[in-house]
């Protein structure tokens, strides 16, 4: 297993996430004890989460994974310390989560607290701000005139994020934190951050993690450019496009069971007709390859300059080990090449 600084930090992560969305929803307890054991024999130390999972949300299994994790760590507390456990605050818009109400100082402090209980641990390795308060180009809004940045009053972000940040401070001196981070942000959120963290002597964010995968590279090259040039660690979510692009999605298929037969917050926006073009190429490739199509999805974006770690999810244990496989295939500069042409033809297909 590779290793590398999470961002500015002294903490060390796995080149693979370990990404627990589906426990509480489409896996329970034993499953997600499964999974974390042969995650950690095979090396992973990084596990991610969020107050809100599992995925979709909803009112009656919020924060079940938090509590699923917390219980396999009260069960193995000798493991606590080679594990980078990270999760998350949820922004405003959901009403079951403090009434939808925007991140705020107060509400960043009450959130660590209920995370740290149901986690059962002392301390979050990386706490992440989910997606900033006001509105952002990500979940397929990224498409001109979606989004009216004009309409932001950046001063008054500016003075929440600085409130934010100063409560992020309170639980780091606190113990309960070791580092921050970003989610679902784009450069300017990443910059004011750094700004004010340098400004007010406070905790400096150290990574974002946001969606990068073969049909959504958008954050290629400005935000990937920004990281690595402020030391932050860039983590892919969604590596495989909510599971689009293994290719079981693909000529209308639901397999039973899968995530795509559950109801999704913000619909199914990956599934379009180029979308499905480009996954039946990237498919060929793969097959021409000897290897699965999520695999080559994994093995192209582990090798795409700036990605610090990739954050998978599996429902089954025979998922998660063909993905983990994924990071052991290095693909030959041929293949990389057939892999650019497809993806120059298809930049942004959904």
């Amino acid at each position: 297993m590779d290793y590398v600084k999470l961002g500015s930090s002294n903490i060390d992560i796995s080149r693979i996430c370990l990404g627990s969305m589906t426990w509480g929803n489409q896996n329970n307890q034993q499953d997600a004890d499964q999974q974390i054991d042969y995650a950690i024999a095979q090396g992973i130390n990084f596990i991610d989460t969020a107050e809100m999972y599992p995925i979709p949300p909803s009112p009656s299994n919020c924060n079940q994974t938090e509590i699923i994790i917390g219980d396999w760590l009260s069960r193995h507390q000798e493991q606590r310390d080679q594990l980078v456990i990270a999760t998350k605050v949820a922004g405003p818009g959901l009403p079951w989560i403090r009434e939808s109400s925007p991140i705020s100082g107060k509400s960043v402090e009450i959130a660590v607290e209920a995370s740290l209980k149901r986690l059962q641990t002392d301390y979050i390795d990386l706490y992440q701000l989910h997606w900033p308060n006001r509105s952002h180009p990500h979940f397929s809004m990224h498409w001109p005139n979606q989004i009216k940045f004009s309409e932001t009053n950046g001063q008054q972000e500016t003075e929440v994020m600085l409130e934010i940040l100063e409560a992020l401070g309170k639980c780091v001196d606190a113990g309960k934190i070791r580092a921050c981070g970003l989610s679902d942000d784009t450069p300017w959120g990443i910059n004011t951050y750094l700004k004010l963290a340098q400004e007010h002597n406070l905790p400096r964010m150290v990574s974002i993690q946001n969606e990068m995968n073969l049909l959504h590279t958008k954050d290629w090259p400005y935000v990937i450019e920004n990281c690595v040039q402020e030391d932050i660690a860039y983590l892919a979510w969604s590596p495989l496009a909510a599971g689009a692009l293994t290719g079981k999605y693909l000529n209308g298929a639901r397999p039973e069971g899968s995530r795509w037969t559950l109801m999704q917050r913000n619909g199914l926006f990956r599934d379009t007709e180029l979308s499905n073009k480009a996954i039946a190429e990237y498919a060929e490739i793969a097959h021409a390859n000897n290897i699965t199509p999520a695999q080559l999805a994994l093995a192209w974006l582990n090798q795409v300059d700036g990605v610090s770690s990739s954050i998978i999810g599996a429902t089954n244990l025979e998922q998660l080990k063909e993905n983990i496989d994924a990071f052991s295939i290095k693909l030959d500069s041929e293949t990389l090449n057939t892999v650019s042409s497809v993806h120059r033809r298809y930049p942004s297909p959904y």
